[in-house]
């Protein structure tokens, strides 16, 4: 997840050689990408607090609140739709393609091969599993893992090729979560137009998916946190499988995007920096201005539970690419230079993104779990929004300090001491 803070670290040292000095201009790479995950490691976590703070179901669908879900807080899930949802996803989708392409250059300025690459990826599945079945479901180093492997395979097309190559598999998701959503809705919104037996099986779908929400939002609550990792053995172990045969057709292209990107030149100033801004602004404007017509559109149609899943997938795939694909492109400019004080600890905070990301779902289950802060279920949309806020911050305070002592994040080095299978040095 951190390649690119990783191959900062090392400054270009081989597993069994000293650090030596970057190549002219790659430090400005390197710390552009760093401050741009440093962006997108806060921004998934609004993107996930929802699901951290209450019922699974509730990061889409707002009856799901074990709260009142009041006209604030109505406004609220549109903001968050337009500006968070899949946006931060789509761009840390796309900085981890970077970060392959960069980790890859460097295995093979070395003399080694893929290979190297793809024990790393296994390391991040078993990153992934221990996340996602005891501490938090809504993982997604499992995905990452996997699409990884597959990216594998599009390593040797040239940089046009795999955007275009991204582009098609985009497509083929885009008609996916189409035909998935759509006309399940029209079907539940229409009862005349299907079988009793077919609306009946999309209705105990629908009750089925809040029923295990609830169950697990009761273990949470009350602590029982064995159980609660017995219930994801016993009733969840497929769905890493079944989220990638299904997310993959979103996350692979983006992955693949990032790596051409990142192949063209867009962390170096390889394009005029004002026609970047330009497009990539554009991006941003009209992808958020079509997620704000899918967001109105489903609040105007009352929130329900297949129609906020239309808006979620089948509404805002081609949005999510137009502004995930924009905010890279602005904030691959806008990152450029910025050392300051606030510049300095987003890019620490990047460096230590996969530290960040995985301690944040520590800090989440000690502020919500009932064996810990108990306040799972209790707090409200904007209240969340104020945990986010706070873990944020605290992110901020912590990985400058730390990296002004060590080298690599604990988890960045963890990583890589598994992926070379040597015990490097953490100390500065």
């Amino acid at each position: 997840m951190t390649e690119a803070g990783d191959a900062a670290s090392s400054h270009g040292a081989t597993p069994d050689q000293p650090a030596v000095p970057l190549a002219a201009g790659q430090g400005d790479r390197l710390d552009n990408l760093d401050f741009i995950r440093g962006i997108a490691v806060m921004g998934i976590l609004f993107a996930n607090i929802i699901s951290f703070g209450q019922p699974t179901t509730a990061q889409s669908f707002p009856d799901a609140f074990m709260v009142p879900h009041g006209p604030l807080s109505d406004v609220l899930w549109v903001v968050q739709f337009v500006l968070i949802d899949g946006k931060m996803r789509a761009l840390f989708s796309m900085l981890f393609g970077a970060g392959m392409w960069l980790f890859l250059e460097k295995a093979w300025s070395r003399g080694q091969d893929a290979d190297l690459q793809a024990r790393r990826l296994f390391w991040l599945l078993a990153f992934g599993v221990l996340h996602f079945f005891f501490i938090w479901k809504g993982d997604i180093l499992l995905l990452y893992g996997l699409c990884g492997f597959v990216l594998l395979l599009f390593l040797n097309l040239t940089a046009r090729a795999q955007i275009v190559t991204a582009l098609s598999i985009y497509g083929v998701g885009q008609v996916i979560y189409a035909l998935s959503t759509i006309p399940v809705w029209y079907v539940v919104n229409s009862p005349a137009q299907g079988t009793g037996d077919t609306l009946e099986t999309l209705r105990g779908a629908e009750l089925a998916a809040g029923q295990d929400a609830m169950l697990e939002a009761n273990l949470i609550q009350q602590g029982r946190w064995g159980e609660l990792v017995a219930h994801n053995f016993a009733q969840h172990a497929s769905d890493p499988l079944l989220g990638f045969l299904m997310v993959g057709f979103e996350t692979v292209p983006l992955i693949l995007i990032g790596m051409a990107l990142y192949r063209m030149g867009l962390f170096s100033g390889a394009f005029d920096r004002r026609c970047q801004l330009g497009w990539g602004g554009a991006g941003i404007a009209v992808g958020a201005a079509l997620s704000l017509v899918a967001g109105i559109w489903a609040w105007r149609e009352g929130f329900t539970f297949w129609g906020t899943q239309v808006a979620m997938l089948a509404l805002s795939h081609i949005p999510r690419l137009m502004m995930g694909v924009g905010l890279l492109a602005v904030l691959a400019v806008v990152g450029t230079g910025r050392d300051g004080w606030l510049g300095q600890r987003i890019r620490a905070a990047g460096r230590a993104a996969f530290s960040n990301y995985l301690g944040t779902s520590i800090v989440m289950m000690l502020v919500f779990h009932g064996w810990a802060g108990g306040l799972f279920g209790v707090l409200s949309r904007p209240a969340l929004y104020g945990v986010a806020f706070a873990t944020c911050l605290l992110m901020l305070a912590w990985s400058k300090p730390w990296l002004d002592r060590f080298r690599f994040g604990p988890l960045e080095w963890a990583w890589r001491c598994l992926t070379y299978w040597r015990r490097f040095a953490i100390r500065r």
